[in-house]
């Protein structure tokens, strides 16, 4: 059974609008098309 005491007391609001969309565009994490492009230039310099 769900304890909602406990629940409650983990509960984590989510960001608002504009500081998850910071946080989202802020993050220079690259993507897997941008890690596939960087292994196609480095084979095709490789030749």
């Amino acid at each position: 059974m769900i304890n909602f005491d406990e629940e409650i007391q983990k509960f984590q609001p989510s960001l608002e609008v504009e500081d998850a969309e910071d946080a989202i565009y802020n993050n220079d994490v690259p993507d897997i098309t941008d890690l596939i492009s960087k292994i196609i230039s480095d084979k095709n310099t490789d030749k």
